[in-house]
Order: C-alpha cells, then structure tokens, then sequence
C-alpha cells in the first residue's frame, strides 16, 4: 500500500509523487487521466474519503461552484 499524507489543506497525497489521491482514485475509477480544469468533488464534503462513490468529476471549477452554491442555499454552507 502506498504512503500517504494529509497537505495543508486537507487533502490526502501520495508521499513518493505528491499527487492528490482523490484526484488519482477518480481517474481509476473512470478509466482514463483527468483532462485539464477537470475537477474532483467529494460528495459528502469529507476530504480525506475518497472512495471512487463519493467522488465527482466536473468539467470545469465553474460548474463544480454551481454544485456548492445550490447547496449553501438548502443548508447554509459551502
């Protein structure tokens, strides 16, 4: 099992390459690299669960902000 850690912000890396593990997992799990401004959302917010379910891909940072500000106006939080 590769090593991991937890970066600044809350996010698992791998310690040898530095890549996110959401990041990695989603492109596993969809068969191919992440194209470029692809984004990596997590479902149920948690930064550090990155089972292939929880995870999203979006196109773009845009729509991935659409998904935050639909849900700030149902439960009052990013």
């Amino acid at each position: 099992m590769a090593r991991t850690y937890t970066d600044k912000k809350g996010y698992k890396r791998f310690s040898d390459s530095g890549t996110s593990v959401h990041r990695w997992s989603a492109s596993k799990s969809m068969g191919r690299s992440l194209r470029s401004g692809e984004v990596v959302h997590h479902k149920n917010r948690i930064k550090t669960d990155n089972r292939p379910s929880n995870l999203q891909v979006f196109s773009s940072q845009r729509k991935h902000d659409s998904v935050h500000r639909t849900n700030k106006k149902k439960t009052g939080w990013w």
